[in-house]
């Protein structure tokens, strides 16, 4: 069965290729993949490799953790699951859900009901 390795500590310079050749000392890599900051386009610094089988990842931990690839020392992890994302958008600092903030005229009808005078921004 297959094994995903975290490779950390990544050059900017290190292709996808690169990383696939330096692996495969160890054996055979499935995939070999670079994270791209989606903005600047340029690499994450980490990326991750699949090798064939769990010995095979296991020998790539022992014998490559701490090489030099292309000018930098590697860090090689068993990767973890990916975990789910909340897609809440809300921005930060109360963005997205009326908290704080802004003059919203339904807020400040509610204020007004509840006796208080809440017209001029701020959070609760």
């Amino acid at each position: 069965m297959a094994k995903k390795l975290f490779v950390g500590g990544i050059s900017w310079d290190t292709t996808e290729s690169s990383l696939k050749d330096f692996f495969a000392k160890a054996g055979t890599v499935i995939s070999a993949t670079i994270i791209i900051d989606r903005y600047t386009g340029k690499s994450k610094g980490f990326g991750f490799v699949e090798m064939s089988t769990d010995e095979e990842a296991e020998k790539a931990k022992n014998e490559l953790n701490g090489q030099s690839l292309d000018g930098r020392s590697i860090v090689i992890n068993e990767a973890r699951p990916q975990q789910p994302r909340e897609n809440n958008y809300s921005g930060g600092n109360g963005g997205g859900k009326n908290y704080g903030g802004g003059n919203d005229k339904r807020r400040d009808y509610r204020d007004d009901r509840r006796g208080r005078d809440r017209r001029g921004g701020g959070g609760y």
